[in-house]
């Protein structure tokens, strides 16, 4: 044991799912077919739907103002950030100039390890959806969720 602090930030919670939090994803396909499909094909353009549904706009900008803080902060540090896939897909997307457009376009395997540096203002990709530690270096597996 490294018996290090570990401290919680809200700004790194899952994005809110809004009325289909906790609802199966063919449940929600029937009861909002476009909203829905659009969430697959067009993800920057769903505000999900019901009290605290969020955007991945709304996750974009917690997030990224976490890690600009933990940039600052950490300076010449290196620190573990554990978070969800929508979250974890909103900030690599962010921190590498792409738009949310193309959040569909990075895989987030459970447990997965991504590395990112943080030097004099750039951030770099150094590692993405590494599965390595669980035995293999790619999984075919994909997610079920939303």
């Amino acid at each position: 044991m490294h018996q290090l602090p570990v401290a919680t930030d809200a700004r790194l919670t899952e994005i809110n799912h809004g009325d289909w939090e906790g609802v199966l994803a063919p449940d929600i396909a029937a009861r909002y077919p476009q909203e829905f499909e659009q969430w697959h094909t067009a993800p920057h353009l769903v505000q999900m739907p019901g009290k605290g549904g969020e955007c991945l706009e709304d996750v974009r900008r917690r997030v990224r103002a976490a890690f600009d803080e933990y940039a600052q902060k950490y300076d010449g540090k290196t620190v573990l950030v554990a978070a969800h896939d929508a979250v974890n897909k909103a900030i690599i997307c962010d921190l590498l100039g792409l738009g949310m457009e193309h959040f569909w376009q990075i895989k987030q395997d459970n447990t997965c390890i991504n590395v990112m540096e943080y030097n004099e203002g750039t951030w770099r990709l150094v590692l993405l959806n590494s599965v390595n530690h669980m035995g293999f270096l790619f999984s075919g597996i994909e997610q079920a969720g939303l």
